[in-house]
C-alpha cells in the first residue's frame, strides 16, 4: 500500500485555507440569523444629510453595545424588498429613533417610516440635527396621495411635541450626540423589558378566588 506524505507546509497551508473557509461560512451564517433578527433600534434618517455622520456613528456605537440596531445599508442587500424589509424591521423593532435634518420632510421614504413609527405606536427618540421642531414642515407640493400627506403631517406633528435632543453640528461633537442618544435608547429599552416582565408576572399570577 502506497501512503501518501505531505509535506507540514503543505499541511499548514491547507489548515489556514480549512479554518478561512468556516471562518467565512460562519460569518455568512451569523449575519444571516442577524438579519432575520428583530431589531432592538430602527434608525430613521435623510441619508444625504446624516447617513455618514450621525445615523452610522450611532449604529456603530449601539452594534458594540451587543444592541441590534438597524440602518438601511447596514441591515440590506442586493435583492431584498425596499419597503417589505423596512416595514417589517419597523414593525418589530423596539425603539425608533429619528434623525430629523434639513432635507428629511423632503423625502418620502423618510415620512414613509416615520408615520409607520407613531403608527405602530414604538417609542421614539427625536435627534433634530441641525433643525429646530417648529422649522417642519411638509410641502403640498401634489407629488404625495392626499392620504399619505396626512398620515405624513399627523406624524410630523407628534414628533414636533417629543422630547428628543437637539444637536448643532457646526458646535456641538458628534461623540456627544451619540452618546447621550445611546443612553436614552438604553434606558427606553430597559423601561420596556420591566413593563413586559411586569405584564408576563400578572399573567402568570395565580387567581384567588
Amino acid at each position: 500500500m502506497h501512503i501518501q506524505r505531505y509535506s507540514s507546509a503543505a499541511m499548514m497551508s491547507f489548515h489556514r485555507n480549512f479554518l478561512a473557509t468556516q471562518t467565512a461560512t460562519t460569518k455568512k451564517m451569523a449575519n444571516h440569523l442577524m438579519a432575520n433578527k428583530a431589531c432592538d433600534v430602527f434608525i430613521n434618517h435623510r441619508g444625504i444629510d446624516t447617513k455618514r455622520t450621525i445615523a452610522t456613528l450611532l449604529y456603530d456605537h449601539l452594534s458594540r453595545l451587543n444592541l441590534q440596531p438597524f440602518l438601511d445599508n447596514k441591515n440590506m442587500k442586493p435583492g431584498d424588498k425596499l419597503f417589505d424589509n423596512i416595514d417589517k424591521a419597523i414593525r418589530n423593532c423596539k425603539v425608533g429613533v429619528t434623525v430629523f435634518s434639513p432635507n428629511y420632510c423632503k423625502s418620502y421614504f423618510c415620512l414613509h417610516e416615520l408615520a409607520l413609527i407613531m403608527e405602530s405606536k414604538k417609542k421614539v427618540i427625536p435627534i433634530f440635527c441641525d433643525i429646530k421642531p417648529s422649522q417642519l414642515r411638509l410641502v403640498n407640493d401634489g407629488k404625495v396621495p392626499p392620504k399619505d400627506f396626512q398620515r405624513f403631517q399627523s406624524a410630523i406633528e407628534e414628533a414636533k411635541y417629543t422630547v428628543g435632543l437637539t444637536f448643532n453640528s457646526s458646535k456641538g461633537y458628534w461623540s456627544d450626540v451619540v452618546k447621550n442618544a445611546s443612553d436614552i435608547v438604553i434606558e427606553r429599552l430597559v423601561e420596556l423589558e420591566s413593563e413586559e416582565q411586569m405584564v408576563k408576572n400578572s399573567t402568570n399570577a395565580p387567581m384567588t378566588l
